[in-house]
């Protein structure tokens, strides 16, 4: 009896172990992907779109990826590159100093505006008016603290018109970028800047191969996306060890993030979230913050 007691508890031990042991989980597909993303969108309450590609295996996921979006903040990048382009060409150094002033013209008929600091989401380099700042340090308040200011002045330093050319070279075919921040006279003239998701995605893409301007340039513009502030979209739900090299945008009803996402392992990967119609600016942010973290499990398993 109790040899045979002693096999009985074996089996039954090995049963246990059996059912016990929990089924192997399936692997999200793009489609499982697409789906979940749709559903999160739509708790969102707005429209949305979205530009995805796995930089190493190229599997990639667009949603209205050719729709277009007012661009806020997010033409700050193609303003970065237009900067680093010219310089590249000896037309300044980036180390060279301008004059910081809030005095521009308007697009629509040569008109003076001035932008107003409590809208600015940065009102530091207001106190340097009168007086000058480094090229880059201008390029680190217009990305990293979204620096309208900065973001004016530099367009003034290298034209609207140039940046454009530039991303047309890029393949970036419907970035428009016609005027700085806060012209009011030519947004209400229908004169604004606009993007598409599949758009940034082209030239983040070309930013993380390093094929922006030079290899060189090209990691400095990363590492400077790297120190975004506004980190509350594409990188929140993310791992602490996970970077992300973004830049952020948003206006009434609208709300954007766009970069390059760094794992651990040395993948990478573009995603870029644009949204608008928003009835609820927490409810467009979160869905922006919960889309990432769906590719973001989408990346790990794959």
């Amino acid at each position: 009896m109790i040899k045979f007691a002693a096999v009985t508890l074996l089996i039954l031990g090995t049963f246990a172990a059996v059912t016990t042991a929990k089924p192997k989980q399936r692997r999200m597909s793009l489609h499982d992907l697409k789906t979940k993303v749709d559903s999160i969108f739509k708790t969102g309450e707005g429209t949305f779109a979205l530009a995805f590609k796995d930089l190493k295996t190229g599997k990639s996921l667009l949603l209205n990826a050719r729709m277009v979006f007012h661009a806020a903040s997010t033409m700050k990048t193609p303003v970065m590159i237009e900067v680093f382009r010219q310089a590249s060409k000896k037309k300044f150094s980036i180390e060279d100093s301008l004059e910081v002033r809030n005095n521009f013209k308007s697009i629509v008929d040569g008109s003076s505006y001035a932008l107003n600091s409590t809208d600015d989401s940065d009102d530091s380099a207001y106190s340097f008016v009168g007086k000058k700042l480094t090229i880059r340090d201008l390029i680190e308040a217009m990305i990293t603290q979204s620096s309208n200011l900065a973001t004016n002045i530099l367009i003034d330093k290298v034209g609207a018109k140039n940046v454009m050319r530039t991303m047309r070279a890029l393949g970036a075919r419907n970035i428009q970028v016609l005027r700085g921040v806060e012209d009011e006279k030519a947004f209400e003239a229908g004169m604004n800047n606009t993007t598409t998701t599949l758009d940034l995605a082209i030239i983040y893409e070309k930013l993380a191969r390093g094929q922006v301007v030079s290899k060189k340039a090209s990691e400095v513009m990363c590492d400077v996306l790297l120190h975004q502030k506004f980190n509350e979209k594409i990188p929140r739900y993310l791992p602490h060890n996970v970077k992300v090299a973004h830049k952020t945008g948003n206006i009434s009803g609208v709300e954007h993030d766009s970069g390059i996402v760094y794992l651990p392992d040395g993948r990478k990967y573009v995603l870029v979230i644009l949204s608008e119609n928003l009835k609820d600016k927490a409810k467009g942010v979160e869905a922006i913050a919960r889309a990432s973290k769906a590719v973001y499990d989408y990346e790990v398993q794959s």
